[in-house]
């Protein structure tokens, strides 16, 4: 039986195939984008306790007032915005760096024990993340004592398992005739890396970044772990301010969580063609 049938010379019952295939397209695509929607028209609404506001599918006025609420409430407003940059963007260039370095180690370069260390990383994957956390935090604040710092934050994260095995399954697929060739011009093997690896890798270092900003960026855990001060909080970590013990100020969550939502945007659309091109690399051969 086809996969897929075009119902050739029955018109009827292709078009009726299609409207169906539509229509629940259409509906997952709603349930999709229904909570950034509500988050949306949710921060246009008047700062208030959430128990005084007025929920409703469509904002009855647009008010801009929660936004400067957002950033009136506390003088560290804008600085979580930057913590979060500066924790996200190194922990992105620095996990993209080393594990693309990672990764055309075990795809190109033969040396002994290989295929254990590789199957070791592998093996790490499926420790949940929750268990690493009381070691790790014991190693940050007990050990090193660098709590409250963007080191605790960043250090972590420097490097992960799973973009290391994007990077190796990517690279191998790079034919060996080229590194060969460029062997015989006399490069190195930093030099084939950055010459030949990293150009040549472009979807595969595209769709880690993505991944990696996103994670970092919305993590709320880890930060809130290891910061005790509101000038080092980030931005998913200052939101909790806006929530009390008897009432949470819920528009100025909402404009706050909409604000923080921009960057990832940004990025994802700035980058679409790699992500693209990345969610197809070996789906077809030949």
């Amino acid at each position: 039986m086809a996969l897929y049938n075009t119902h050739t010379g029955k018109p009827v019952v292709n078009r009726t195939r299609n409207a169906i295939i539509m229509v629940v397209l259409i509906l997952f695509a709603l349930a999709t984008l229904f909570p950034i929607y509500f988050m949306l028209i949710s921060s246009f609404g008047d700062p208030v306790e959430a128990g005084a506001m007025s929920y409703s599918l469509f904002p009855s006025k647009i008010s801009f007032e929660s936004y400067k609420f957002f950033f009136n409430y506390s003088d560290h407003s804008i600085r979580w915005l930057l913590n979060s940059l500066i924790v996200a963007a190194s922990v992105m260039i620095s996990n993209v760096f080393f594990a693309s370095l990672a990764g055309y180690a075990f795809s190109k370069i033969r040396f002994k024990g290989r295929a254990v260390l590789f199957s070791v990383l592998l093996v790490s994957m499926m420790i949940p993340y929750q268990v690493t956390q009381v070691p790790l935090y014991i190693l940050i604040v007990n050990t090193f004592e660098i709590q409250n710092t963007y080191t605790a934050m960043i250090v972590p994260g420097l490097v992960t398992v799973y973009n290391i095995f994007l990077a190796k399954q990517f690279m191998g697929s790079i034919p060996n005739e080229i590194l060969e060739c460029a062997k015989i011009e006399g490069c190195n093997q930093f030099q084939i890396y950055f010459k030949i690896i990293l150009p040549l890798s472009k979807t595969v270092l595209a769709v880690m970044a993505i991944l990696t900003f996103m994670e970092s960026w919305n993590t709320f855990f880890w930060p809130f772990l290891v910061t005790n001060t509101m000038d080092m909080q980030t931005i998913q970590v200052g939101l909790k301010n806006f929530r009390f013990a008897n009432t949470t100020y819920f528009a100025p969550m909402m404009a706050g969580a909409t604000i923080s939502a921009l960057p990832m945007f940004i990025l994802f659309f700035s980058l679409q063609k790699y992500f693209l091109e990345g969610v197809t690399v070996g789906a077809v051969k030949g």
